[in-house]
């Protein structure tokens, strides 16, 4: 997935929940110029400052790895 179409994504969610930029900006505790670097598709966007937005507009991520079976049995270790 590239950073467009997550930008597209958040502006849809935004757009769908009825909420300016600035609102949701306020909401997520970050700046309005960080929603619009957002749905531009800008990569300098903090991981942080994108997963307050996910967060505020119940987007959720699935990360999907050939491995990940060796980190759960890892963490069923520890």
């Amino acid at each position: 997935m590239t950073s467009k179409e997550i930008g597209k994504i958040v502006k849809f969610h935004r757009k769908q929940s009825g909420l300016t930029q600035k609102q949701l900006a306020d909401l997520a505790g970050i700046g309005k110029s960080v929603v619009f670097d957002i749905e531009k598709g800008k990569e300098t966007v903090q991981l942080n400052s994108l997963l307050k937005v996910f967060s505020v507009l119940n987007i959720r991520i699935d990360l999907k790895s050939p491995i990940i079976h060796l980190i759960e049995k890892d963490n069923e270790e520890s």
